[in-house]
This record gives C-alpha cells, structure tokens and sequence, in this order.
C-alpha cells in the first residue's frame, strides 16, 4: 500500500522576491528591470532556444512581451539569475508544476545566456531554488527536458537528479516531437547532496585561476539512485 507519510504537512507555494547567495542574486522577474539585459545576454546565442517552446526573439520588444506575459503568474514562477560579478542579469528560471499536496515541485524554463552558463553563479542559483524547496517541505523536486538535448542530461545528473525515465512522445513543440527525459531528487536525499553543493561552491574548492579542484558531478554521483544511460 505504500508507506505512511506521517507529520507531513503540504509546502506553501513559491512566495519569496529575492534571494541572495555568494556568487548570484536571484529576483522575481520584472520585465521593467530586467529585460534589455536579458535579451543582450541572449543575443550572444540563439542556441539556447532549441529546445524551449518559445523564442529566438527578433527584438527587445518581442523578448519584453514574453516576459510581460510570465511575469507574475503562479505557475510557472520565473525569477532572474543576476551574476554578482557583473551586476547583470544573466538568465531565468523558473518553478513550475507546483503540486503542494503531493509536495512535488519542478525547476525548468532554464535560459541562461553563455556567459553565465558553467559557472558558479549558475550552479549556486539551481542550488539556491532546490535548497527552497526542500526547506519549504516539498518531498519531490523534478527536473524534465526533451530527450535529445544532452546538455540538459548531463546537467540534471550533475546537480544530483536521478534518472527515472523517458515518456515517449510527450508532446509536441515548434511542430516536433519531443520525447521527455524525467529526473527527480527527494526530500530524503537532499542533506547529501546539500552537503555536495556546499563542498563545490566553498571558495577553497577553487584555486587561484578558478580552477576547480573537484567536480559537482564527482561530489554528487554517490548520491544518484540511478544514472542516465544516454550520459554512460
């Protein structure tokens, strides 16, 4: 029947407007404040957009409407990842299919401009939005992309998801098909991986020319329950 989930009471939903960590800011998106950095920071590349059911956008006004358009709304719930070193805003993220009474939340809607992607800032904002929603009580937190886009693959193993699957023609997006890679990490696993996160983002983790001196996917691989088959 499945074991009891006792004492558990469903999370709230997403309510905070700024969070800040060592190397990344994280605000609610606000098109006033944050979209002619926004869409400067995408025009580096339009790559970024092959696998997300919008964009490339031709200007700074098309980029503005879409973001009009999502901010505000409670599902999904984006918020901009602002590089400390810079002060700009470097890309969004967002929460989505919140579920509080199944305690299952997801991080997707990721679109970070090259410049912020593979850095600390990028890896402190995933951990930033997964360490709220573990605190907050969510037992389930879910990271889905299409099944051909690696990069995302190999991201979700690296920031501790554990591979559970592919759905099969999931849907349809831009008129292709998109087969649905799904990985998750649950409540139970999260001092682990908190632990993980913390070791790679201290700053003797890195040495004088930034090099790291270990990898995430290192520190957080004996944590997975089970690994992608694509990424072996």
């Amino acid at each position: 029947m499945g074991a009891r989930v006792e004492d558990w009471v469903p999370p709230p939903r997403p309510d905070w407007e700024r969070m800040e960590g060592r190397y990344v800011v994280l605000e609610r998106l606000d098109p006033a404040r944050h979209a002619a950095d926004l869409f400067a920071a995408n025009r580096e590349s339009d790559a970024i957009w092959d696998y997300m059911p919008y964009g490339p956008f031709a200007d700074e006004a098309a980029y503005r409407a879409w973001a009009e358009g999502m901010a505000g709304r409670a599902d999904p719930w984006f918020v901009t990842l602002i590089d400390r070193a810079t002060g700009r805003a470097g890309g969004v993220a967002s929460y989505l299919r919140i579920e509080p009474a199944a305690g299952s939340i997801e991080v997707g809607h990721i679109a970070l401009a090259p410049r912020i992607q593979r850095t600390r800032a990028a890896t402190e904002a995933m951990y930033l939005m997964m360490a709220w929603s573990f605190g907050a009580g969510y037992r389930r937190y879910e990271w889905k992309c299409n099944a051909l886009n690696l990069g995302s693959r190999r991201a979700a193993e690296r920031y501790g998801f554990s591979f559970e699957g592919i759905f099969r023609q999931a849907t349809v997006v831009k008129g292709r098909n998109r087969d649905t890679a799904w990985f998750a990490a649950i409540d139970r696993e999260w001092p682990a991986l908190k632990a993980a996160f913390d070791t790679w983002l201290d700053l003797a983790n890195f040495d004088a020319a930034g090099r790291q001196r270990q990898g995430l996917s290192a520190l957080t691989r004996p944590v997975l329950v089970t690994s992608d088959p694509a990424l072996l």
